[in-house]
């Protein structure tokens, strides 16, 4: 035998390659194939199996992009394969290197049961481990011709990503339609051969393993004969079994394998093919199980599981099943894996709340664990979120996208901004798509950061995005690398028994304060705006609905539409995917998105009227301002102006050359080409302004990222800018100075005004906007000393750097907030609001007056792929810059832009919670899930410090008060009732949930 290890591996890949692969199906026979064609969207089952099909062939062409293409395949089983193992391969024109994004089929019999997926990593159908011959055969596959948008050269603008604009060619040609022997002998040669030679690869060349390995296959390949491999693959696998047989070192590292498929609700298909992805995926997973009685398999988002149930029940009642025998796994805990930086903490809460109702109500379980592997990036209030509604860990994978610094563990802490901790996962394979490679579990085992305490870490494995799951090869490899010399150990579990092994290893482990920061996406917190503009919509018309659908339930017996917002509240959540609310899905998702948020808005507009007008109010011109921003400065009521005490009078007016816009409070200077070139404190007399600067000041970036374009903004954009500081005309109309500038392709129209409480500059813009491959920024340079920004996140905010000290803040160059960020020093700061916007950046500059900050609101972009017109349009954006604040300031003022004041006629209504210390706000009123007509109240200390408090209750029979957890469940203490007020104590960042008994 030849030593040559080089040699060796070359000969056992082609061998595998090209006999042994191929010759797992044996004695092809051809089916007779039909097809039905569907005209427009996916019918149901029962129509596609009644269908008029006509004659096709092997070699057609099939499928314009989006269409459903049914297929009848009949035929028999040959008498010659009367006692083999029996299955059809089915090659609809697949590519094996992209599962997931292209054509995939769903199997069924003629009497509509789901038998499992097609996919290019799965083109076989069984038909029999024991056939008879003769068995008469009749098959239909629902296949969906997506188009190919990942291609090779990936991210190229592309205009099969709507419907409405895809081409009509056909996309595929079938390749095969045969049934099969299925030489189980051959299979498990191939698997034998393969986890040998992937193991030899990633052993050392001097390893003694390694050579036994190879010597091995050698003798293995020399006793198959390539022109018999069916009948010399027991040969072959005698040679194999002892270096098979050979176990594991003790301190191997122990890797759990958990069947996974990763299924994006939307992304580069719409909603509507996810229901079938979902649905194709499931049912080759519960096949899966029932072949297999090792195999584990976990799916997260109680949305998918909904679809299940709703649209292909056939389908759900098998999962359900599994998932009562414990081996369909509900995970995450979830109604949907969320964007884990842009929906408000409320929306974080109820993705918990219904998603852990779902489980429970369907499947009598609660989800242990929070499960977000693709979320981009994570914010500083989640462990909070996470722990307060119970779970006891989170797993992820995404930092290790990182561009920059690479993340210093794998296994650890995280504590959120409120301190809370929650034990934390992030799988070292640095995949949530595992396919159990022999490199991937060498990977896992060398990246592992915490190896010399702890030798366990996860792997989710299965193809996704409707790739087909976990895959019997996987499994097979699983089972040889079990405990195998030179591999870590592989063991098939449920990520909570690798979890609860994982607490017991590592009880104290090393911890990760604030943020988890994706060093990449960045460009996510911009694109699409109307999509996120949509969403922060939805989410005050939400709060607003239920306070006053509670209010008016609990004082003028109001019918609180519990089922409307239960779902309006879902659509929300299912709209703030990863995928979709980060603005990263194709034309057609973005499309349906505004459409829905536009239904959303009526529907909530609606319920508001209804509640208002049971309380004898009616919206519309009138002495009252309806007021739903929770604050104690803008209570939760509807209370006349004057009541109110915020109006200041302001005026606007010409000076020279200058346009002035002054009230008591504040004073603003805007030259003649719109920008602000004076920002005053009377107060304090300090000007904002860096001297000789001018805010206001538009500037546009070239931005063309180094791949992902919808997601990210890279930093060489910063070195190309051009400041938008042309002509302009600049006009006065009553108290608003108004700006009108063109530049490139696009326009724009700003209206400055101080609004009511005379210290807020008011911007409204007026996007026309048609460039591409821009990123359009709005400057303000004030004259603020500051090491850092305040940022808002979920109940609470959160530190910045300003400065690149290090790596990891000079990769912070573009970064996030909620509502409002501030920079400030002592004694004077300057906050910056948004109505829609979370993209901003903060740097320091020096000048000949001094150490300023530039402030920068990120508006727009204009990426091409996956939808190659985002953003071009018009855009409405309502931005607003504090003279002379600080976080209290800005607290009060983020909420009060979100929600500002409707005119409103008829009866004052006084407000049903407040707080008597403004750091603790109110931030929502509902009536309890479980429908008991307990009022539920959330409130959260805001300013990060410890605070008392007595929350006012006018809640009408009120006989007890108690604390729950986030969502609603258990019961955490009375609270001591006096004279309609408890009295709290709240830590730093504290969210709390009280129900208010009657």
């Amino acid at each position: 035998m030849h030593e040559n290890q080089a040699l060796t591996i070359g000969r056992v890949k082609r061998v595998l390659d090209e006999r042994l692969r191929p010759a797992v199906y044996s004695y092809p026979h051809p089916l007779t194939i039909a097809r039905h064609v569907v005209d427009g969207e996916p019918i149901p089952v029962s129509e596609g199996l009644a269908a008029e099909y006509a004659p096709t062939e092997v070699g057609q062409r099939w499928g314009r992009a989006w269409d459903t293409t049914w297929f009848r395949i009949d035929g028999e089983v040959p008498e010659a394969f009367a006692g083999r193992r029996v299955e059809i391969v089915a090659d609809l024109g697949f590519d094996i290197n992209m599962p997931g994004f292209q054509c995939e089929g769903l199997v069924y019999l003629a009497d509509g049961t789901p038998v499992r997926s097609l996919n290019p990593r799965a083109q076989w159908i069984p038909v029999s481990k024991d056939a008879d011959g003769g068995e008469r055969l009749e098959y239909f596959i629902e296949a969906a011709s997506n188009p190919v948008l990942l291609d090779y050269h990936p991210f190229l603008p592309t205009e099969q990503g709507d419907v409405l604009t895809a081409s009509q060619d056909e996309l595929y040609r079938i390749r095969r339609v045969d049934v099969c022997v299925f030489e189980g002998e051959v299979f498990e040669l191939v698997h034998d051969v393969e986890v040998l030679v992937q193991l030899a690869e990633q052993l050392p060349e001097e390893s003694a393993r390694r050579a036994q390995i190879l010597r091995a296959l050698d003798r293995s390949l020399n006793r198959v004969n390539l022109q018999d491999v069916a009948g010399t693959a027991a040969a072959g696998r005698a040679e194999l079994r002892d270096v098979l047989a050979s176990p594991a070192e003790p301190s191997a590292h122990r890797l759990t394998a958990v069947g996974h498929a990763h299924i994006d609700s939307a992304w580069l298909w719409p909603l509507r093919e996810t229901v079938r992805k979902v649905a194709r995926t499931s049912s080759s997973m519960v096949t899966l199980l029932e072949e297999d009685e090792d195999f584990v398999y976990a799916m997260s988002s109680a949305q998918q599981y909904d679809w299940l149930k709703r649209e292909r029940p056939e389908v759900f009642a098998r999962v359900k099943q599994a998932v009562a025998d414990g081996r369909f796994v509900p995970i995450g805990g979830m109604w949907i894996e969320p964007d884990a930086v842009l929906p408000s903490g409320e929306s974080f809460i109820r993705q918990i709340s219904h998603g852990q109702r779902f489980f429970r109500d369907e499947f009598g379980v609660e989800c242990k664990g929070a499960w977000l592997p693709d979320s981009f990036g994570y914010t500083g209030a989640l462990p909070q979120l996470l722990v307060g509604s119970g779970f006891e860990w989170f797993l992820t994978q995404k930092i290790s996208w990182n561009q920059v610094n690479r993340f210093p563990h794998h296994t650890f802490w995280w504590e959120g901004i409120d301190g809370t901790r929650v034990f934390t996962h992030f799988p070292p394979m640095d995949t949530y798509n595992s396919q159990l490679s022999g490199e991937e579990v060498a990977r896992a085992a060398r990246q592992f950061k915490e190896k010399s305490v702890a030798k366990s870490s996860l792997a989710p494995t299965g193809w996704g995005d409707g790739g087909g799951g976990t895959t019997r090869e996987m499994l097979a490899r699983a089972k040889r690398m079990a405990d195998l010399e030179g591999s870590p150990q592989v063991v098939l579990e449920s990520p909570n028994d690798f979890f609860e092994r994982a607490m017991a290893e590592l009880p104290s482990p090393d911890v990760w304060r604030g943020e988890l920061y994706l060093e990449l996406h960045r460009a996510t917190f911009t694109t699409q705006h109307h999509t996120k503009q949509g969403n922060r919509q939805s989410q005050r018309l939400l709060l607003e609905a239920e306070l006053w659908a509670s209010v008016a339930a609990t004082r003028a017996g109001f019918d609180y539409p519990y089922d409307e917002l239960d779902e309006l509240w879902r659509e929300v959540l299912l709209l703030q995917f990863h995928d979709i609310l980060p603005g990263t899905s194709i034309a057609w998702v973005h499309r349906e998105a505004e459409e829905s948020y536009a239904r959303i808005a009526e529907r909530l507009e609606g319920i508001v009227s209804e509640a208002l007008a049971a309380l004898g109010v009616t919206l519309g011109e009138g002495p009252l301002v309806v007021n739903a921003a929770p604050v104690a400065e803008l209570s939760v009521a509807a209370a006349s102006v004057a009541d109110a005490g915020a109006a200041v009078a302001s005026e606007a007016k010409a000076d020279g050359e200058t346009f002035v816009l002054s009230s008591d409070l504040a004073r603003v200077e805007i030259d003649g080409a719109g920008h602000v070139v004076s920002l005053v404190d009377l107060r304090t007399g300090r000007e904002a302004i860096v001297e000789g600067e001018r805010g206001n000041l538009l500037q546009l970036h070239q931005d063309f990222p180094n791949m992902w374009d919808a997601w990210d903004v890279d930093a060489h954009y910063l070195d190309m800018r051009e400041d938008l500081d042309g002509p302009a005309e600049v006009s006065l109309d009553g108290a608003s100075v108004v700006v009108r500038r063109t530049f490139g392709a696009s326009s724009i129209v700003q209206r400055l005004a101080l609004d009511a409480t005379g210290r807020l500059l008011t911007i409204d813009c007026e996007v026309d906007w048609q460039e591409d491959e821009k990123f359009l920024k709005l400057a303000f340079p004030v004259d603020v000393f500051a090491d850092e920004v305040l940022a808002e996140t979920q109940f609470g905010y959160q530190h910045r750097a300003n400065h690149t000290n290090t790596s990891w803040e000079a990769a912070r160059f573009e970064t996030h907030a909620q509502r409002w960020f501030l920079v400030q020093e002592p004694g004077f700061g300057v906050a910056f609001l948004n109505e829609s916007s979370h993209g901003f950046d903060v740097t320091r500059v020096h000048g000949e007056h001094g150490v300023g900050n530039l402030a920068r609101f990120s508006l727009l972009r204009a990426p091409k792929f996956p939808d190659p017109r985002a953003d071009r349009g018009t855009h409405r954006l309502r931005l607003g810059v504090l003279v002379g604040a600080d976080v209290a300031d800005a607290t009060t003022a983020g909420w009060a832009f979100e929600h500002p004041g409707r005119a409103a006629s008829g009866e004052s209504v006084a407000p049903i919670a407040t707080s008597s210390n403004p750091a603790v706000i109110v931030s929502a009123i509902k009536l309890a899930d479980d429908r008991s007509g307990d009022l539920i109240v959330r409130l959260y200390e805001s300013r990060g410090g410890r605070a008392e408090t007595r929350i006012a209750l006018e809640v009408p029979g009120t006989v007890r008060v108690s604390a729950t957890d986030l969502i609603e469940r258990g019961d955490l203490g009375d609270l001591a009732l006096e004279d309609g007020a408890v009295a709290l104590t709240m830590r730093p960042f504290e969210v709390a949930t009280l129900r208010v008994r009657r």
